[in-house]
């Protein structure tokens, strides 16, 4: 049986490190409005996390000389996950104290802009994230 050549979207890495940017941004900014862990969605944040690492994971898996049999199911796991996570964000903002969603955007938008692109490979090894 002939092995189908796996497509990789020329996107991806860039989408990859954007979410990662992001939920970044996101995690640093609740980090500072200093909220009861009652306040946070716990299940809501969990999940974000969750796609993060699916986010790094497959990063790490794009960096590999030889991509295994594996790969399509990882890239189908890893666009449902991009696809999933604006609307994970959203209903982590909607369930939070109304009173810091205007503090959160602002320190999510300020956070944003001191990151710099290696900061996506933050925690995924062989990679040094001093290096964009």
């Amino acid at each position: 049986m002939a092995r189908r050549k796996i497509t990789i979207l020329p996107d991806l890495r860039a989408r990859l490190e954007r979410a990662r940017l992001n939920s970044l941004a996101l995690f640093r900014a609740l980090d500072r409005l200093e909220l009861t862990p009652h306040e946070i969605p716990q299940g809501l944040l969990r999940t974000l996390f969750e796609f993060d690492a699916d986010c790094a994971e497959a990063l790490f898996a794009l960096d590999q000389p030889c991509h295994s049999s594996k790969l399509k199911a990882m890239l189908r796991h890893t666009q449902a996950s991009l696809d999933k996570i604006p609307l994970a964000r959203k209903r982590l903002r909607h369930r939070l104290p109304e009173r810091v969603l205007p503090r959160l955007q602002t320190l999510e938008a300020s956070i944003q802009a001191t990151l710099v692109s290696g900061e996506a490979y933050n925690d995924i090894p062989g990679r040094d994230p001093q290096i964009s």
